[in-house]
């Protein structure tokens, strides 16, 4: 199959020519995954004129097969499990919370690095856009969605340019709409979408998020405590 997209940053001007109604307004903020989505929410916010920031998401990878999840963790706080693969390959507690304990450890290296350690900004009747790179499983947007409807947002929106069938499907009923530009039939993983699919670098991710603070206004963090939230995918 052909890629997409050239690279990340061309995804994210694609993605944005569907997100213009957004352009422009108050309320609306874009919150890209690390570190993948970041150069990809990054052309969103431009092209829209939205403040940038960022959803710390991660996969929670089933021991000896990382990349099939069985489950995400987010700030702040969130937990989210997918109980059939937990089930169906008889992953045992300990073996899920010394996933845990190892996910938990670099979401807190990135919060640090990334935001300086500190919380959300206030979401409370905003329009929130999560965007990532794409979306194989969906498990880590489930655990965004889940982080982000903790703080009552008026509407959450889901910008991808690449999913899968079942990802996109599944992700329908949580929130307002999902922007997916390209849903192959025959979906191998998000990389199959992009000529170039390099991994992202914390280097990169903080230079984008110092470029943004050029049209992206300083956000006032939340005062309150995290809130802790464990449910299933």
């Amino acid at each position: 199959m052909k890629p997409y997209f050239s690279n990340r940053r061309e995804a994210g001007k694609e993605l944005a020519k569907s997100l213009s109604e957004f352009a422009s307004r108050g309320d609306v903020i874009v919150l890209a995954l690390p570190r993948g989505g970041v150069p990809v929410g990054y052309e969103v916010a431009k092209a829209i004129h939205a403040p940038l920031d960022l959803m710390l998401v991660r996969k929670l990878g089933l021991p000896g097969h990382e990349e099939l999840a069985i489950g995400a963790i987010s700030l702040p706080g969130v937990c989210v499990f997918n109980h059939d693969v937990i089930q169906s390959f008889g992953v045992s507690e300990d073996a899920i919370e010394a996933v845990i304990v190892k996910e938990e450890a670099e979401l807190d290296r990135r919060n640090r690095m990334y935001r300086k350690g500190l919380p959300l900004p206030d979401l409370k009747d905003k329009i929130v856009i999560l965007v990532d790179d794409g979306m194989a499983t969906g498990a880590n947007m489930r655990a965004a969605i889940t982080a982000v409807e903790q703080q009552h947002p008026s509407r959450i929106v889901v910008a991808v340019p690449v999913c899968s069938h079942d990802s996109r499907d599944s992700l329908q009923s949580r929130v307002s709409v999902v922007v997916c530009l390209q849903s192959p039939e025959l979906f191998f993983g998000v990389g199959q979408a992009y000529e170039t699919f390099n991994q992202t670098t914390d280097e990169e991710v903080l230079s984008l998020l110092a470029e943004a603070k050029h049209w992206s206004p300083a956000q006032i963090p939340n005062k309150g405590e995290a809130i802790n939230a464990h449910t299933s995918l």
